[in-house]
């Protein structure tokens, strides 16, 4: 609004004894980028569920392929970067299983016990995961 202009004060410099002139902004340097790559970071817990253990995922442990747990949505790069971030080792590859819901019964009560996500992650020789601590 150009007519309430007139009353906003103006900078005044006093040795010349008139209106101080406009500073103009020295335009600050662009930062260097550094990387673009995304990493996980802490949010391995919104890809893995848990650990799957059981007799035949503790087998393949000998193979080095250890069985998760893991949330629906997910796919296998995020899988491996969770893994990688979580537990520091080198995935070399990722199979994912669809465990469909199966029917249960207790007595005269049905039920189903709900379907889940697998994922078996091969890690690097001679590296190893510590699933269950001793």
């Amino acid at each position: 609004m150009a007519i309430l202009d007139i009353f906003k004060k103006k900078p005044f410099d006093a040795a010349q004894g008139k209106p101080a002139k406009k500073i103009e902004k020295v335009p600050k340097k662009e930062e260097p980028i550094i990387s673009k790559t995304k990493k996980v970071l802490g949010q391995a817990y919104r890809v893995l569920r848990k650990p799957h253990v059981t007799e035949k995922a503790t087998d393949l442990t000998s193979v080095n392929q250890y069985v998760f747990e893991i949330f629906p949505g997910v796919n296998k790069n995020q899988v491996k970067k969770a893994v990688e971030d979580a537990y520091g080792v080198d995935v070399v590859g990722v199979r994912m299983i669809n465990i469909p819901r199966k029917r249960r019964r207790l007595g005269r009560i049905e039920g189903w016990q709900g379907a889940y996500k697998k994922a078996v992650v091969r890690i690097k020789e001679g590296q190893k995961i510590e699933v269950l601590p001793r």
